[in-house]
């Protein structure tokens, strides 16, 4: 994939880092099959970085420093484009989210980020942030609900969402908070028609991704990718004998999980009781 014509190399630190990488790879007389050969990675990948699509990535910087005698130049270019909003152990994946077809999550604990209200998301960022400012705070959410914004564009991704029974049980934030949630989340579920959510109930039992919470993205423009997170850590899964190995564990805890139309009912009536709650408190 070449570098657009319109791309103005100066419009921001990606699109520097692209026109450096092209230019530094035709100087050395390569395509972009070559280098990514090369660099174990594939030309495709080669000709988004190069089109500023994709964030540049640290290690495959160091690489092409090596291979292309540019020292640390494509480093700390790497270094500029990769700042982000988010946590840069997610940035990644939030970034391929915005490119995506379609997502497919699963979470065990907690509804997923693009699907949450904004008291959710400030009771679930304060947990994690105990000590943080209510600066820092008001930052993580705004950036939160930004994301969410994705659903309300043209070209929103179809997104698939299994989220287990407990996350309709735990009160994150009291039973208002979580009730609300559990509100949005039916709505969500019953008013977009690509967005699907499914509950996977205690009576399935065990499952391969029982504790992992998983995000599967697939591209009409590259392979698919799977972001795998953990608490204050993350892993964004390119290699394509794992994203399959996941994939076939997602579809498996898809085929345990009740049905959207029954989820639903089941969405409702957990925001129900805590709605009681909230009220008797």
């Amino acid at each position: 994939m070449p570098l657009p014509k319109d791309l103005d190399p100066y419009a921001n630190p990606r699109a520097f880092y692209g026109a450096e990488l092209r230019r530094l790879r035709e100087a050395a007389g390569l395509s972009q099959n070559d280098l990514g050969e090369r660099v174990f990675c594939s030309g495709t990948y080669i000709g988004l970085f190069e089109a500023g699509e994709r964030r540049p990535q640290e290690e495959i910087s160091r690489a092409l420093d090596e291979l292309l005698g540019s020292g640390e130049h494509l480093q700390r270019l790497c270094r500029l484009a990769r700042t982000s909003k988010v946590a840069a152990y997610f940035a990644d994946a939030a970034e391929l989210q915005q490119r995506a077809v379609s997502i497919a999550e699963y979470s065990s604990m907690i509804i997923p980020g693009l699907l949450q209200t904004k008291s959710y998301a400030r009771a679930l960022t304060r947990g994690a942030h105990p000590y943080a400012s209510d600066d820092v705070i008001d930052n993580h959410v705004r950036t939160r609900m930004d994301r969410g914004l994705l659903l309300d564009s043209p070209d929103a991704p179809v997104l698939w969402v299994i989220v287990h029974e407990a996350a309709l049980r735990l009160p994150v934030g009291g039973a208002a908070v979580i009730a609300e949630q559990l509100d949005h989340l039916h709505t969500q579920g019953s008013a977009r028609p690509r967005v699907v959510v499914q509950v996977l109930p205690f009576s399935a039992g065990s499952s391969s991704l029982l504790d992992t919470p998983v995000t599967l993205m697939h591209f009409s423009d590259a392979p698919p990718a799977v972001y795998m997170e953990a608490a204050y850590s993350g892993q964004l899964v390119e290699d394509s004998g794992l994203v399959e190995q996941i994939s076939s564990a997602y579809d498996l805890a898809r085929a345990s999980a009740l049905s959207p139309e029954a989820s639903l009912s089941l969405i409702k009536s957990a925001a129900k009781g805590h709605g009681s709650d909230a009220h008797l408190s």
